[in-house]
C-alpha cells in the first residue's frame, strides 16, 4: 500500500477506530448537503428522534432542481418545491447554514464550497453526490455518499469507509493553444477507462497539472469519478492558499498562519510511495470530445471514431450500442457532427474561468449562435453569475445569442426544465454523457471543453476550437 502521500496523512489523521468489519471510522471535516438526497436521511433521524450531531460542519444549497430560468416560488414543478420545502424545514430545524436562492450564495453544491472558503486542504469533505471529488482540486479528499450514510454522517459526524490505493497520474509538460483542463481529465479517462480508477484514489501531478489554476483543478478532481476512482486530489500548493485567502469561511489571522503551518505538512512527501503510477504527456494532448456514451468513449478532435472490433472484448458490445445511439460510422470524423444544442454549465466547467475564455473567444471571433441551435449559459452559483455580469460576460453571451440563466445543475441532469428534447445532440461542458442523462431517452451528448461548446454553437457542428484561435 502507498506510504506518505496526502491520501495517507488525511485518512490517518481523521481515523477514529478500526471497526470489527475492517473498515475505518472516519472523522468528516465538512458534510455539503443540497435538496435531492438529504430529506430521507432527515425523516431517518426524525424515525429515531436523533439531532444532528455537529450542525456547524453541515452546509447546505439547492442546486439540482432548481430552476434556471425563474424563481419565482413554488416552483412550476411540483416535486422541486416539495424538495425545497423540505431543505429549507430540515435545515432550519437542525440550525444548519442554509445558501437559498435569497442569499445571494446559492449555487451548484460544489462550486458553493470552495468559493466560499468552506472547502480548504486536509479536511475529510462528503456529500450526498458523486462528484464531490471535486473539492480534491484543494488537497482535500472528497468522497459521494449515499443516503443512508448521509444519516450517518448527520447523527455522529463519522462514516465507515474502506481505504483505496493511490495512483499517481503525472502529466508532463505544458499544454497547447486550445486545450485545457478539460480535455486532461477526458485524456486520461479515454486511456484508462471508466472502470479502471476502481480500488484507487488519483492523485494528480506534474508540471501540466501544477499550472493549472484552482478552477482547472476542480474540473480535473470532479471527474474522477467517471474515471472510477473513489476520489481525486492535487496536493496544496501557493495557487492554492492564494485562491483561499480571504474567503468568508477560510481562517484569517493567527489561524492563517497555523492553517498554512497544516496544509503544507499533509503534502506527499517526496519519498511518497504509490500502488501505480501513470505518465501522461500533456503537450500531446488536443481538445477531446467523447463519441459514444461513457465518458470513456473520449478521442482528440483530429482522430476517428474507432471501429467495435478494434477494441478489446470487453468494450465491443457498449461501443456498437454508442455507435447505434449516436447514429455514427466506425472512421467517421467528429468535426462536422451537427448540433442541435450547446450548454455551457455543470460542477465542471461552470466557474467564472470558464466563462470568461467562453466569453473572450466569442469576442475575439465575433461570434453568433447558428441558426437552429439552442445556447444556454448556466453559472455555476450566484456568486458566479454576478461576478460575470459585473465584468459585462452576460452581455457579450447575450449579444452571441445564448440564454443567460441563473445557477444550478441545469441541463447536466435534466432534473429541471433544462432537457433534451427527442433526438438533440448537445455539445456540453457537463460530465456526463449517459444516455437518457439530460433529459431525453434518445438525446445525445457530446463531451467537450467550455471553449469547444463555443466553437460548436458559432458553427452549428462539433468544431476544433483551435481554427477559431
Amino acid at each position: 500500500m502507498s506510504t506518505g502521500t496526502l491520501y495517507d496523512k488525511v485518512w490517518d489523521l481523521h481515523t477514529v477506530r478500526t471497526l470489527p468489519t475492517g473498515q475505518t471510522q472516519l472523522f468528516v471535516g465538512l458534510h455539503l448537503i443540497h435538496e435531492v438526497t438529504s430529506p430521507q436521511a432527515f425523516g431517518m433521524l426524525r424515525e429515531r428522534d436523533l439531532q444532528v450531531a455537529f450542525p456547524d460542519r453541515t452546509y447546505a444549497t439547492a442546486d439540482h432542481i432548481i430552476p434556471t430560468a425563474e424563481l419565482a416560488r413554488p416552483f412550476g414543478d411540483r416535486q422541486a418545491e416539495t424538495m425545497m420545502q423540505a431543505l429549507e424545514t430540515n435545515t432550519q430545524s437542525h440550525d444548519i447554514t442554509f445558501f437559498d436562492p435569497d442569499s445571494g450564495a446559492q449555487g451548484i453544491v460544489h462550486v458553493v464550497g470552495p468559493e466560499q472558503g468552506l472547502t480548504q486542504p486536509g479536511m475529510t469533505i462528503v456529500c450526498g453526490d458523486s462528484h464531490t471529488s471535486t473539492h480534491g482540486a484543494f488537497g482535500a479528499i472528497g468522497f459521494g455518499i449515499g443516503t443512508s450514510q448521509i444519516r450517518d454522517v448527520l447523527a455522529t459526524q463519522c462514516i465507515a469507509m474502506n481505504k483505496q490505493q493511490v495512483r499517481r497520474i503525472e502529466v508532463t509538460g505544458a499544454l497547447g493553444e486550445g486545450v485545457y483542463a478539460k480535455d486532461i481529465i477526458l485524456k486520461i479517462i479515454a486511456q484508462l477507462g471508466v472502470e479502471g480508477g476502481i480500488g484507487y484514489v488519483y492523485e494528480y501531478g506534474g508540471p501540466a497539472i501544477e499550472a493549472l489554476e484552482m478552477d482547472g483543478r476542480m474540473s480535473i478532481c470532479n471527474m474522477s469519478i467517471e474515471g472510477g476512482a473513489r476520489a481525486g486530489y492535487v496536493n496544496p500548493d501557493a495557487t492554492t492558499f492564494d485562491y483561499l485567502k480571504g474567503r468568508k469561511y477560510a481562517p484569517s489571522g493567527a489561524a492563517w498562519d497555523r492553517a498554512l503551518d497544516y496544509w503544507r505538512s499533509i503534502r506527499s512527501d517526496a519519498d511518497a510511495t504509490y500502488d501505480d503510477v501513470v505518465t501522461i504527456d500533456g503537450s500531446a494532448i488536443e481538445p477531446m470530445v467523447t463519441w459514444g456514451i461513457t465518458p470513456g468513449q473520449g478521442l482528440g478532435i483530429s482522430e476517428r471514431v474507432p471501429a467495435p472490433d478494434t477494441l478489446p472484448p470487453s468494450k465491443q458490445a457498449v461501443a456498437r450500442q454508442a455507435l447505434d445511439h449516436m447514429d455514427l460510422e466506425p472512421g467517421q470524423s467528429m468535426q462536422g457532427v451537427p448540433i442541435d444544442v450547446a450548454f455551457l454549465g455543470s460542477c465542471t466547467n461552470a466557474r467564472i474561468s470558464d466563462l470568461r475564455e467562453a466569453a473572450r473567444l466569442l469576442q475575439q471571433t465575433e461570434g453568433t449562435v447558428a441558426d437552429g441551435v439552442r445556447a444556454l449559459v448556466v453559472p455555476g452559483s450566484q456568486g458566479v453569475k454576478q461576478q460575470a455580469e459585473d465584468e459585462g460576460l452576460d452581455a457579450i453571451f447575450r449579444r452571441a445569442g445564448f440564454e443567460w440563466r441563473g445557477a444550478g445543475c441545469s441541463m447536466c441532469l435534466g432534473m429541471n426544465e433544462d432537457q433534451l428534447q427527442g433526438r438533440e445532440l448537445c455539445a456540453s461542458s457537463s460530465n456526463r454523457n449517459f444516455i437518457g442523462r439530460q433529459g431525453s431517452k434518445d438525446g445525445r451528448t457530446v463531451l467537450m471543453s467550455p471553449a469547444m461548446v463555443v466553437a460548436a454553437a458559432i458553427h452549428g457542428t462539433i468544431t476544433d476550437v483551435r481554427t477559431l484561435l
